[in-house]
């Protein structure tokens, strides 16, 4: 808080000043005129907001106007809800925007949001219900003022599209009291009379207020009961209503409403020229192929002479195929026939032969055991004169001796006896007990 006599700067003033007015004004709407719009590289916006006596300078932060799809142009009437401040570098009063619509919108848009989701709620906007339009109708009916430019526009269009489409006018009022209940009972009797392959709805551009019969909720629901597909196509491009928003398709104009609602009469010469081009090449192409057929059949045509003589010469080729193929199998039965002679012959019993083989098995038979006795007993010689040497008993009676003590153990040295030990002693013939009297 500033006091008297208190030295303060520029900068500690602006700032006092700001918070002074931010804190004593609250938010509020400001009407006027904009003027000076200009929209800066970072995307924020300056402009002004007059009236006939004053002007005061406003900022739109590029955060708060993202959310408009529209921008302001000069000389546009306004309501802007601000915040009042001071921008404090250069000490300029001005005005934070914080929303900002068009003049009297305000009502009325709050009213068009509400209707517009309780109809969404509903199911009226789902793309589900949504009718396709007729490719090519026979019959266009149109729901606008008899006198309004834009049906004007539209028979234009369908004339120069496609002239061979009929037409049927509902006439209705497009603005002013009333003119929401004519709107649905025109739409209500094109769904009754029921000649109609499509529906057009359509006005001309103009203000909310002018436009607001379409916003209406007896028309949404008219709309939505009616069973022939509807085009709308009212006020200008940027303009959108309930009625857009219901109606099966919705048009920029009510010219492209014309244009959607009917096929191009150019365009669909341009396509038939295309498929008659097609068709001809096909058909073309096809008497070509007809034609090779033709001739591929005339080439095969021959006399019948010519044929006889050919059927002929193929049975003449069959018959020596046939011989040669019988006498190929009378040579593999002859040589069959020799092969199973000759295994019969090879395999019939020879009694003589086998007496002579038996005979002279027989005679090595003897032979051999006759050789194997004279082997073994000739070896069994050799073995017994090789036992004969090794007995000990021969070499007793050579005049030898055999020693063994008490335990029969064989005394092989004088260190294995002792004096006075009993020994006994074997000789080539007989046996004899000793006592050892001394030992060296």
């Amino acid at each position: 808080m500033l006091k008297m006599n208190m030295i303060v700067t520029v900068s500690e003033l602006n700032r006092s000043v700001r918070q002074l007015l931010e804190q004593s004004f609250p938010l509020l709407w400001v009407a006027g005129e904009v003027s000076n719009f200009t929209r800066a590289s970072s995307g924020h916006w300056y402009f002004s907001l007059k009236d006939a006596s004053a002007s005061v300078r406003c900022v739109m932060f590029r955060q708060k106007n993202l959310v408009l799809d529209w921008m302001p142009r000069e000389g546009m009437q306004v309501e802007a809800m601000v915040l009042v401040t001071l921008y404090e570098a250069r000490g300029d009063f001005q005005l934070g925007v914080e929303s900002l619509r068009k003049s009297g919108q305000g009502a009325t848009f709050e009213a068009f949001v509400r209707l517009r989701e309780k109809l969404a709620k509903e199911g009226l906007f789902a793309p589900e219900r949504k009718k396709s339009i007729p490719r090519f109708p026979k019959k266009i009916g149109i729901v606008t003022s008899s006198h309004a430019a834009a049906l004007h526009d539209i028979l234009r269009t369908l004339e120069r599209r496609m002239p061979s489409i009929s037409i049927v006018i509902y006439p209705a009022a497009v603005q002013g009291d009333g003119a929401a209940d004519q709107i649905a009972s025109a739409i209500g009797h094109a769904a009754r009379h029921d000649v109609c392959d499509t529906l057009i709805l359509a006005r001309g551009g103009g203000s909310i207020e002018d436009i607001s019969a379409f916003n209406a909720e007896i028309v949404a629901y008219a709309i939505a009961a009616c069973p022939i597909p509807i085009v709308c196509g009212v006020g200008h491009e940027t303009d959108f209503t309930i009625a857009d928003f219901v109606a099966d398709v919705r048009a920029p104009t009510p010219t492209g409403a014309a244009e959607l609602a009917s096929p191009d009469r150019e365009d669909l010469i341009h396509r038939l020229d295309m498929l008659h081009g097609r068709l001809r090449r096909m058909v073309a192409h096809a008497i070509e192929s007809r034609m090779q057929h033709v001739d591929h059949l005339g080439r095969r045509i021959s006399h019948p002479r010519e044929r006889i003589r050919n059927q002929l010469l193929h049975l003449r080729h069959l018959s020596l195929r046939l011989d040669a193929a019988w006498e190929r199998q009378l040579d593999e039965r002859a040589w069959g026939i020799r092969h199973m002679h000759q295994r019969l012959c090879a395999s019939r019993p020879d009694h003589a032969s086998s007496v002579k083989r038996m005979d002279a098995i027989g005679a090595r038979l003897n032979n051999s055991m006759l050789r194997l006795f004279q082997d073994t007993g000739m070896l069994l010689q050799r073995l017994e004169a090789n036992l004969s040497h090794l007995n000990p008993q021969s070499v007793l009676a050579r005049g030898y001796s055999m020693v063994q003590n008490a335990s029969g153990e064989i005394i092989c040295g004088s260190s294995q006896i002792e004096i006075g030990e009993k020994i006994a002693i074997t000789f080539g013939e007989g046996a004899a007990e000793a006592r050892v009297l001394s030992k060296d």
